[in-house]
């Protein structure tokens, strides 16, 4: 029987520098881990309306969802995901905790002390590599 498959976004939001960062909150799935916020799309959303509506819902802000940053594929032992990372850009409201435990800014290479799903070190992989000329 095959795992069921789920598509899940997630945001890099930036200021200062740093990116924004939140805790998966106790009873979830991977509890206590560190993601980029964002969440499971539902069926009649397309990506960019999953990722406003879960950002909304988490944390509490507006974002204009930009240009894909990255997708990773994922297989958990009990499901797959495909994870798609878009590049947001804040349009109103301030990040707050309503549906994660903790939220940080941090600096790109600070990201690595950090917990995160294994989806997710692609990502941070990603942001911390230099990007690489064709010189």
């Amino acid at each position: 029987m095959p795992l069921p498959h789920y598509h899940v976004t997630a945001a890099i939001i930036r200021k200062d520098g740093r990116i924004l960062i939140t805790r998966r909150p106790t009873g979830s799935h991977l509890a206590g881990y560190w993601e980029f916020p964002g969440g499971k799309q539902e069926p009649g959303e397309n990506l960019e309306q999953c990722l406003a509506r879960e950002l909304t819902e988490e944390i509490g802000i507006k974002v204009r969802v930009d240009e894909m940053f990255l997708e990773v594929e994922h297989a958990y032992p009990d499901k797959r995901i495909s994870l798609h990372v878009f590049e947001c850009t804040p349009l109103s409201g301030t990040p707050d905790t309503l549906q994660c435990s903790e939220l940080k800014w941090v600096p790109p290479t600070d990201l690595a002390g950090f917990t995160f799903p294994p989806p997710d070190l692609k990502v941070i992989e990603k942001l911390i590599r230099p990007e690489r000329s064709d010189s």
